[in-house]
């Protein structure tokens, strides 16, 4: 790999489908970016989805190339496994401060092989999968990993040196050590995504101690082809689900938790979930328990009516609690709202909440930018500017914003990029690249 250069015309603070849209429009706009994320690999939540919502194309053909695209972009260097520490105002640029944490082995020599993962005796659970699957104490951290580099993960390391033993390349350093570079840039395009709520916050719903109440990015992995388990299956005891019960806005719309506003996408990928699972069990049951079905995009309604069709039952209905039977079953408690608020109880072998959305990152001691009241990036030009936040020269896009879906995320993204592109023309900010 390349050297970092201590300066870049932009720097993308997150590797999802949004950041990776900002910088590669960037990119072809000739200017040169730094595409910091601080997982080992980019493609964020999106390259671990099944399928998307209304078309159910496959997640992994859209976001995988972008990946493999950004990671080739001559005018892209992608910085993976590295924090954002710093971000300071220096004239009309920024001085950014980047902690490189270790992979224990060399980037430039590791070729990716597998052979230090199949040979590392220890197993955890695995972060891709929501701990449904397992890992090696040193791995490449999913299929479609870009880049294709293993990870060495210390807190579980037993330091046996099997895996440099084997490793063809001698690529494995156990004595590596983070460091701290600084780096000028001419703005910032903040696109840090999401992450879900925390099921614990859900007690009534059995505060994620129920292990066949599940949350809804496990279930996406469960019904990837490339999933933990290569079919549908209850963590449990690994029976396959008859019957099954979706709990809308499981950690949305609700002040006691501290998320008042709608999630925007819960009841889509619901609805898409529930269809697939029609499609992958045979005679299976599921039961979507909503207060509203807000499906606000184009196609989103016909694709609710289709689940419907499909044999997907909705149920206006409050679910107040989930308690355990016997054999892991769970039973609902239910006021069900069209029967004037009667209040019933049903038995399901799998019950997955939909959980809202709230902001991947906290820019607190980092960058100095405000928040709005729901905790997502300010954006006070909403209507004209939506990508502008309370800092000159620093952007944001996608999730980082504000709930929002695939394609939405997207055409914010490219929004941000160009406003980062005029801000850098209107400032004259040139690399040493450009000046040449």
């Amino acid at each position: 790999m390349a050297e970092m250069r201590d300066r870049y015309d932009a720097m993308v603070i997150g590797g999802g489908i949004a950041g990776m849209q900002a910088a590669l429009d960037l990119g072809e706009q000739g200017f040169e970016v730094l595409l910091v994320e601080r997982t080992p690999s980019i493609g964020g939540v999106m390259v671990g989805l099944n399928k998307v919502f209304p078309t159910l194309d496959c997640s992994s053909c859209i976001c995988t190339p972008r990946m493999a695209e950004s990671a080739h972009h001559p005018r892209i260097r992608l910085q993976t496994y590295t924090e954002v520490r710093q971000v300071e105002p220096v004239g009309t640029g920024f001085r950014a401060e980047l902690e490189c944490k270790p992979r224990y082995l060399n980037e430039d020599t590791c070729i990716g092989c597998d052979e230090c993962e199949l040979a590392c005796p220890v197993e955890v659970p695995h972060e891709f999968d929501y701990g449904l699957g397992a890992r090696r104490a040193i791995y490449i951290p999913h299929g479609n990993a870009i880049p294709q580099k293993a990870v060495l993960d210390v807190e579980h390391c037993i330091f046996c040196g099997k895996c440099e033993k084997v490793c063809p390349t001698t690529c494995i350093d156990f004595a590596a050590e983070p460091r701290t570079v600084h780096v000028d840039v001419g703005a910032v395009i903040v696109a840090t995504g999401l992450d879900i709520l925390p099921m614990g916050r859900k007690v009534e719903y059995g505060g994620g101690r129920l292990p066949n109440v599940m949350n809804p990015l496990a279930m996406e992995r469960i019904q990837s082809s490339n999933g933990p388990y290569g079919r549908v299956l209850r963590p449990a005891d690994g029976k396959i689900p008859k019957s099954i019960a979706y709990i809308q806005c499981a950690g949305s719309r609700d002040r006691s938790i501290g998320v008042p506003y709608c999630s925007r996408v819960c009841c889509m990928y619901a609805l898409k979930q529930a269809l697939l699972l029609t499609h992958y069990i045979h005679g299976v049951e599921v039961t979507l328990y909503y207060m509203d079905i807000r499906a606000f995009g184009k196609g989103y309604e016909q694709f609710y009516r289709r689940a419907v069709r499909e044999g997907v039952r909705v149920v206006k209905g409050k679910v107040a609690r989930v308690t355990e039977a016997d054999n892991f079953d769970l039973i609902l408690r239910v006021e069900l709202l069209d029967e004037g608020g009667r209040v019933d109880e049903h038995r399901y072998d799998l019950v997955v909440l939909s959980q809202g959305l709230i902001p991947g990152w906290h820019p607190e001691g980092v960058i100095d930018l405000d928040v709005a009241d729901d905790g997502f990036f300010e954006t006070p030009e909403i209507k004209l500017n939506p990508s502008f936040t309370t800092m000159s020269g620093v952007f944001v896009g996608g999730v980082a914003a504000g709930p929002k879906d695939i394609p939405d995320a997207i055409v914010e993204a490219g929004e941000a990029a160009m406003a980062a592109a005029n801000y850098l023309t209107r400032t004259r900010w040139r690399t040493r690249t450009h000046a040449a």
